[in-house]
């Protein structure tokens, strides 16, 4: 038999055993945006090596471990707005389109057909909850930059909790606020600002955001430590807890690891590591969920595309890995290219000493970094070079823009443990798939993204 015959085969008899089993009343959906084969890999080499543990990363963990390719109607490499469409409705798109066929027709998701025959719907994200994978969960647009539209949408989606770090929408082009909030409000949403806030909320629906005081366009990311940021686990506990305080005996929740996405952008690989790992703790409550309901609940885990080109091995470190300094690295690349703006806007006096014993306290260099005299001698010019004299253009990326000097400092670390990548944009690569519960056998085979949603339909009709 040819192979294509039998992937055929296998996926009809895996749908004919789902259709005789009860369809899924509690449905999880975890997406980690940007998270490739090796995103994932990378944080259970962590696990093993670094932590120390014999388990697999928990998703890792899962019966049905597949993979997924991700083009989209326009590219074989996707954007996040195609891609969220293809998870979200099962059609393929053009790259910026959401939520709609590649000839502007709306295209309905599966969270939206769950909620309007009964299911709760909870989105979680760790970006703007107006960004391209959550919106695809509810907004129709032609282009995913149209926040004031997509969050018009999301007031009106009638879904039980939607959170994520805030939304892009709220202003007019002269920077005056619109009526967006007031629009939430109108369609009985209650709006918390952090988890504080969130314990006052009373109305079945709510739109948890970031507190005031955080300001990133993200929640904060994990290595950073951010005092007050709210962090993915404990939103993704809200969501089901809220579901649950509405009475909901049926429903579907979709989280997003969006701070994977943005870590590989930046080619950040210790960030990336750290965000992965951040994503299969919120994944823990779903799995602590299953566990007490094994026959009622499907967890389905993949990614929208891979970030970065990201690779485990390099030229420099041969054939090892050496992922234990990233424990050093307490500052995201992101943070640290924001600290280095920040001070050559401010003028003051800063030198090579000043900037040596931040890098050290705050990377490991030298004390646990093992840099060379070469390498110093490096850092310390190109500081002097682009932190005090006037310099070319950063190096501008999808989220941020970096100076060479802080290129450099992060490709040293990248060098010391081991990691590459080939992009600042996504790549085509193939992403993972991971599933446990009721009719997660029906994930089993080489997938495309369209295929996910409609193994959903097929289990929930």
């Amino acid at each position: 038999m040819k192979p294509r015959f039998l992937s055929t085969l296998f996926t009809l008899l895996a749908i004919a055993l789902a259709s005789r089993a009860e369809a899924p009343k509690y449905i999880f959906y975890f997406i980690g945006d940007g998270m490739g084969m090796a995103q994932a890999l990378g944080a259970q080499v962590y696990n093993r090596t670094v932590l120390g543990n014999t388990d697999p990363i928990l998703m890792m963990q899962f019966p049905v471990a597949s993979q997924c390719t991700t083009h989209s109607a326009s590219s074989p490499v996707t954007d996040s707005a195609a891609a969220g469409t293809a998870l979200a409705t099962g059609v393929k798109t053009k790259n910026g389109m959401l939520g709609m066929s590649p000839d502007t027709v709306a295209v309905t998701s599966v969270a939206k057909e769950l909620f309007d025959r009964g299911y709760g719907v909870a989105l979680v994200t760790s970006v703007p909850i107006d960004d391209a994978t959550p919106g695809a969960f509810y907004a129709h647009v032609p282009s995913r930059k149209m926040y004031y539209e997509i969050g018009k949408q999301a007031a009106a989606s009638g879904y039980d909790f939607l959170a994520g770090s805030n939304l892009r929408g709220t202003k007019a082009k002269d920077g005056t606020p619109n009526d967006l909030l007031d629009t939430f409000r109108a369609n009985g949403v209650d709006i918390a600002y952090g988890m504080d806030q969130l314990k006052d909320a009373k109305s079945k629906r709510v739109l948890l955001l970031n507190p005031e005081q955080i300001t990133f366009p993200q929640i904060g990311y994990t290595i950073d430590s951010v005092q007050g940021a709210m962090n993915l686990p404990d939103m993704t506990l809200a969501a089901i807890k809220h579901l649950e305080k509405n009475g909901r005996d049926r429903f579907f929740m979709m989280v997003e690891g969006g701070n994977i996405d943005y870590g590989g952008h930046a080619n950040d690989g210790g960030t990336i590591i750290k965000e992965v790992l951040n994503f299969n703790q919120a994944l823990r409550h779903a799995y602590d969920f299953y566990l007490a309901h094994p026959d009622e609940t499907l967890i389905l885990v993949t990614a929208d595309h891979e970030t970065g080109g990201m690779g485990l091995g390099n030229n420099r470190v041969g054939y090892d890995l050496h992922l234990g300094y990233i424990d050093h690295q307490k500052i995201s690349k992101d943070v640290f290219a924001d600290y280095c703006r920040a001070l050559r806007k401010s003028r003051r006096i800063y030198e090579w000493p000043d900037m040596k014993e931040f890098l050290t306290d705050n990377l490991g260099f030298w004390t646990y970094l093992p840099l060379t005299d070469e390498q110093t001698a490096a850092l310390e010019e190109e500081f002097n070079r682009s932190m005090k004299s006037d310099i070319t253009a950063d190096h501008a990326t999808l989220y941020n823009s970096f100076n060479t000097f802080t290129e450099m400092v992060y490709d040293i670390i990248d060098g010391l443990t081991g990691l590459g990548f080939t992009t600042n944009g996504h790549s085509g690569g193939l992403v993972p798939v991971y599933a446990i519960g009721a009719g997660s056998e029906l994930f089993t085979p080489l997938n495309d993204n369209t295929i996910l949603p409609t193994h959903l339909r097929t289990l929930t009709k």
